[in-house]
């Protein structure tokens, strides 16, 4: 017996519109990012996390959870960052085993750089389209959304 609850009209157009969306518009800001800054979108991601924590640094550990990667995925992608000089490796004083990444002024300066165009991406693809009373809903229903995926992996 099948008991697929199948998507309705409304319900294709969220979910297609949801991938076309991600799809594009990450891959606007991947292409902006590269031609503006040399920097990736993933790259991006790694050094904004890193400038915003405590001592700009993080456990590796975090850091993967964090950008939702795997170990292997975020060391390739620090060991990019490494040797340009925007990220450092420093072994955790409070348990050996533990590695965190740290952002260098090098790459503070790389993202403090890149910001200001990414952010007026941001708003070109994605901010600007959706008008100011409709903003709390779309946070709203995005939050929930990450929640509900983020308690689903790590269930």
């Amino acid at each position: 017996m099948d008991d697929t609850r199948w998507l309705d009209d409304e319900e294709i157009r969220i979910w297609r519109g949801f991938v076309e969306t991600y799809g594009r518009v990450t891959h606007e800001l991947e292409q902006s990012l590269k031609r503006n800054a040399d920097l990736t979108l993933d790259d991006y991601e790694v050094l904004v996390l890193l400038s915003e924590a405590p001592d700009h640094r993080m456990r590796m550990t975090e850091l993967s959870q964090r950008l939702v990667h795997s170990q292997s995925r975020l060391t390739q992608r620090v060991d990019r960052l490494v040797k340009r000089g925007w990220v450092s490796r420093e072994q955790c004083h409070e348990d050996r085993r533990g590695v965190h990444a740290v952002i260098t002024p090098a790459g503070m300066t790389r993202i403090e750089t890149a910001a200001p165009s990414h952010v007026r991406d941001v708003r070109e693809f994605l901010i600007d389209l959706i008008e100011p009373k409709e903003r709390p809903i779309v946070a709203d229903v995005f939050e929930r959304v990450a929640t509900h995926a983020r308690e689903h992996r790590s269930a």
